[in-house]
């Protein structure tokens, strides 16, 4: 961060430097916070002006070529539109830009972050709200929020079970699905149930990245909802058990999870020993026949890579009978944000029906809008009806059956836990 004396100064020396650093932050935050102008958040003509000649570092995920080239066609139309200087930073995991902001308000920067717009939802929000390290509330008071109607939906107010509270804004949203090669495979299991007898009875055709990977995580958190609302008399009480941060009742809740992997766990891909590591070497196992069933986090994913070659075009994708988890991906303002105005500037664009409607009608950007079907123009809308027609498309009906995500403290339990299991790559002797 000798003899026992030694370590006994050292620590108290320790103690010391942590006091005085806290004392001092107090103090420079306390100044630093008296000396920022406070926004009115509900003057949107006053923050359109004091956006003007802005630079808003957005920080984002930068993995996909088509999500950089879309965000490149954002900047520009920020810059020619509203005098605003939009820079991509380009992200490979989001929780980088949580370590860094939480580093910065230590250190007692608490006006000059390196940050105005983060890209997240679930843990990384749940971190950001409950450190109060976020600026808001805001996001309701944006011309384009109403266009979500998060009345009708209120998935837009919920991160993760989590209540947003306008500290954050819709930008898209996600629904887990799974694919398969209509020539090979007639028809795919369509509950958890039919998806485990499956799997033993095709062995080597099915397997997941391996946890703490994003799409492999999705997987367990369905598993675990839909095994648990199989066994519970009551479904109320599940939803409102995963709704809440994780508890004791972990162990009685996620046992038919547990049960579930150990029985297919030989079955799977290489029985078990070698999972694939990110959505993408699901995807090439796919296609090159390693395997018959994959799944992605994108209703759009498999219409996609179609359209990339990297599906078969006889490629078809479905949710489950029961539904599928989906949830609601929003960007966030730093309360240390130095360029305020233009972030929420960029924010309502990024909700504007243009810029929706040319991330949904793009095949190769398999993004989901968060606005109201019904607020977009007729003309919107019939292309929107065309394009779920789309080859490996999923009907807007099987989307229709959601299932929203627990809290974000089930994901961390759940990864300790299959981690502790299966990260040796077979079941642990007392769990066989």
């Amino acid at each position: 961060m000798g003899n026992s004396s030694a370590r006994a100064q050292s620590a108290k020396k320790t103690l010391l430097v942590a006091r005085s650093a806290i004392f001092w932050f107090s103090i420079l935050f306390s100044v630093n916070a008296s000396s920022q102008q406070p926004i009115d958040v509900d003057n949107w003509q006053k923050i359109t002006d004091d956006a003007r000649g802005q630079r808003v570092y957005f920080h984002a995920w930068g993995g996909d070529t088509e999500l950089n080239a879309h965000l490149t066609w954002i900047a520009q139309e920020m810059l020619s539109r509203f005098g605003v200087e939009l820079i991509h930073v380009k992200l490979a995991d989001t929780s980088s830009a949580v370590t860094r902001l939480i580093a910065e308000n230590a250190a007692g920067n608490v006006e000059r972050g390196s940050a105005d717009l983060i890209w997240l939802n679930g843990e990384n929000f749940s971190t950001l709200k409950r450190a109060n390290l976020l600026f808001g509330p805001w996001a309701e008071a944006q011309p384009n929020f109403a266009l979500v109607d998060a009345d009708r939906y209120p998935e837009m107010r919920q991160d993760f079970g989590v209540k947003t509270e306008g500290f954050e804004s819709p930008w898209t949203r996600s629904q887990l699905i799974f694919y398969y090669d209509s020539e090979r495979l007639i028809e795919p299991p369509r509950t958890a149930e039919a998806l485990k007898n499956w799997i033993k009875e095709n062995p080597g055709e099915f397997t997941y990245p391996r946890p703490p990977a994003f799409l492999g995580t999705t997987l367990l958190k369905q598993l675990l909802v839909e095994l648990a609302v199989n066994r519970s008399q009551s479904s109320a009480e599940v939803e409102s058990t995963f709704s809440l941060p994780v508890t004791a009742a972990f162990d009685t809740f996620s046992a038919p999870l547990w049960t579930f992997l150990d029985e297919i766990h030989s079955a799977l891909l290489r029985e078990g020993r070698h999972f694939p590591q990110s959505g993408t070497q699901l995807r090439a196992a796919l296609y090159d026949r390693e395997i018959s069933l994959a799944f992605a986090f994108s209703p759009n994913e498999v219409v996609s890579s179609i359209s990339r070659n990297e599906l078969a075009a006889s490629t078809k994708s479905y949710v489950f009978d029961s539904g599928t988890l989906s949830n609601v991906s929003f960007v966030a303002i730093p309360k240390n944000a130095p360029s305020k105005q233009g972030a929420m500037l960029v924010s309502n664009f990024l909700l504007s029906p243009e810029v929706q409607f040319r991330a949904a009608i793009n095949a190769k950007l398999a993004s989901e809008p968060v606005l109201a079907f019904d607020n977009f123009t007729p003309e919107q809308q019939a292309a929107l009806r065309v394009n779920a027609q789309a080859p490996g498309a999923v009907t807007p009906i099987e989307l229709a059956r959601k299932i929203q995500e627990p809290h974000p403290s089930w994901t961390n339990a759940i990864e300790r836990e299959w981690l502790k299991r299966y990260g040796g790559g077979a079941p642990s002797k007392g769990d066989e």
